[in-house]
């Protein structure tokens, strides 16, 4: 394995994610702070960003795992409506339109969603799979 797959993390099997279904919600870290994060299959690719609210710091899912609006179509920030671009992360509509979704970098490769560590982000050290 190359040195670089062994830096990817399992963050769930690629069959986990349906498209435009429910989501994948895991932590990340990144120099001792921890934040909430979900991945999502939208139009055939993977988006992962930080489940953060660009409006306020909420996370977007009242029932876990539930980011996409009733079309299907936007992730939600069901607190206050705002209406993101699943795969840009870009707010449309909403009190923070204008503002974005932090991205997380991943890949899909052997049915498998791993996190890329970059910019020493990496998944919270009890979510990480012993590899």
């Amino acid at each position: 394995m190359a040195a670089r797959e062994r830096a990817d993390e399992l963050i769930c099997l690629s069959r986990d994610l349906a498209p435009e279904g429910p989501g994948h919600r895991f932590t990340v870290e990144q120099h001792g702070a921890r934040w909430p994060a979900f991945v999502v299959r939208y139009r055939g690719g993977v988006y992962a960003y930080i489940n953060r609210c660009a409006h306020q710091d909420l996370e977007l899912d009242w029932v876990a795992g539930d980011f996409f609006d009733n079309a299907r179509r936007y992730l939600i920030c069901a607190t206050h409506g705002a209406l993101y671009e699943p795969d840009t992360g870009a707010c449309v509509a909403g009190p923070c339109k204008g503002g974005r979704l932090l991205p997380l970098s991943t890949v899909e490769v052997a049915g498998e969603i791993r996190l890329r560590r970059s910019n020493g982000v990496r998944l919270a050290r009890n979510e990480a799979t012993q590899q």
